[in-house]
């Protein structure tokens, strides 16, 4: 095990080397002032993975689901002093209000309303006519949906379904931020 793991990292430093050596040199930069670099949490809006992403300030307290439909992420927030459960979703073309919900149904497995077999469908609210809830599709994937349809399935990974599916029980609350 020790040797493919040091064969991998030489390939890997191999190259390396050899992407910086055909690398085209780098024109100079003007002088004059120059703004600092963003903090690497900041370059992107990307997250230092790891560190874990905060709770949105305003999603309530107490045990609850917070999905934020601006940051495509869901929190599973449990009891005072256990460290939340977070996650990137795949949101839908429809989007539920800001506000609280409670789980009103539960599906182990169902056809979603983009026609796709889902499983562990967490459903909490209705906007347009058209049901909201939380599911993973049974091919695993996450694709964006199709922007011509309606449809209500905020999806998420296997792993996180099945994380989704234990902690978002009937009557769960469900606190939806922008």
């Amino acid at each position: 095990m020790a040797g493919l793991t040091a064969a991998a990292l030489a390939a890997i430093g191999f190259l390396g080397y050899q992407a910086s050596a055909t690398a085209p040199e780098r024109p100079p930069q003007a002088a004059g002032p120059q703004e600092p670099a963003p903090a690497p949490s900041q370059a992107a809006g990307k997250q230092d993975p790891a560190k874990p992403v905060p709770v949105p300030e305003g999603s309530g307290s107490g045990v609850r689901v917070v999905y934020s439909v601006g940051q495509k992420r869901v929190w599973l927030v449990g009891e005072a002093g256990q460290e939340p459960r977070s996650f990137a979703v795949m949101p839908s073309t429809v989007h539920p209000k800001a506000g609280s919900y409670l789980v009103g149904s539960r599906s182990g497995s169902v056809t979603g309303s983009d026609g796709v077999p889902v499983e562990h469908v967490v459903r909490f609210a209705t906007t347009e006519g058209v049901v909201i809830g939380f599911s993973a599709r049974v091919d695993g994937t996450t694709p964006e949906p199709d922007p011509n349809r309606k449809t209500g399935g905020i999806r998420m990974t296997k792993a996180d379904g099945d994380a989704m599916w234990a902690f978002a029980t009937i009557n769960s609350k469900v606190v939806v931020v922008p």
